[in-house]
Formats: C-alpha cells, structure tokens, sequence
C-alpha cells in the first residue's frame, strides 16, 4: 500500500515476458542502481552481474517476485516482529520508495532502527558495500549479550 503504482509493475512483468533478457539490462541501466540519474557512475560490471543473478533466476520466480514485493502487504507481519531489525534503505530508490517501505516499516517494528543512505539507490549492498557492511557490524555488535 501506498508505494508506486500497480501498472508501473504491471509493465516490469509485460516487459520481462516481451524480452526477459532485455528487461533485465534496461532495469539495471536505470533505476534499480540509480545509474538514470544525471552524473551517475554508471558500472558495466554491476549492470552485467544483475543480468545474469536475473538470468539464472527461473521465469516463474522473477516474474512472481514482482507480484509479492508491490503487490503483498506486510503490515501485520512487521508488527509482530519483537526482536531488533535493522532497516537499511536508500533515499532514492527508484524501485521502493523510502516513505512507502524503510520510513512506513521502522515505524511498525517493536525495535527497529532505520539507516538512511543519503543518495542511495535500491542497490545500496552492491553500491555502498562498505558503508552497509560496517552498519550491518555496528548493530550486530551493539546487540550481542
């Protein structure tokens, strides 16, 4: 609820039954990485390893991928979540926006904490690998007993 629009998914799974190859450059080249942005460092190599993580992903599974991530409503799953979760999310993500998914989920969380990467796209782990690592190992140490 609340995020992008249905028919902007509903056209992510026209275009991966068109070309299933092409569709996985064009999302890659564009806003899953932030790379259809002005001045983006655009990565071949990101770009050519998301195709093939996609590629080797059965139809069926990318495709119902879609369906559950835009169209599934994790609500009442996060409310009963009651040990600490550490959100991550880009500002900028292109593919679920922050005000429908990071800000919305930490606010449903008994313990959660939200970590906001200024400029960040939905690709955070593949583009802000050291950042990300060392909040992922700040929070697992500041949880250990």
């Amino acid at each position: 609820p609340q995020g992008i629009d249905k028919s902007v998914f509903d056209s992510f799974r026209q275009a991966m039954h068109k070309d299933r190859s092409q569709f996985f450059l064009d999302v890659a080249s564009g806003p899953f990485f932030g790379f259809n942005r002005f001045n983006a460092c655009k990565s071949e190599g990101q770009i050519r390893s998301w195709w093939q993580q996609g590629m080797n992903t059965s139809f069926k599974t990318a495709y119902d991928c879609i369906r559950d991530f835009s169209e599934t409503d994790f609500t009442e799953d996060l409310k009963k979540i009651d040990i600490p979760v550490l959100v991550l999310h880009g500002d900028d993500d292109q593919i679920v926006p922050i005000e429908a998914s990071g800000l919305k989920s930490v606010k449903l969380l008994r313990h959660g904490k939200l970590k906001i990467y200024h400029g960040g796209s939905h690709a955070i782990h593949n583009l802000n690998v050291d950042e990300v690592n060392k909040d992922l190992l700040d929070f697992i140490k500041s949880h250990q007993h």
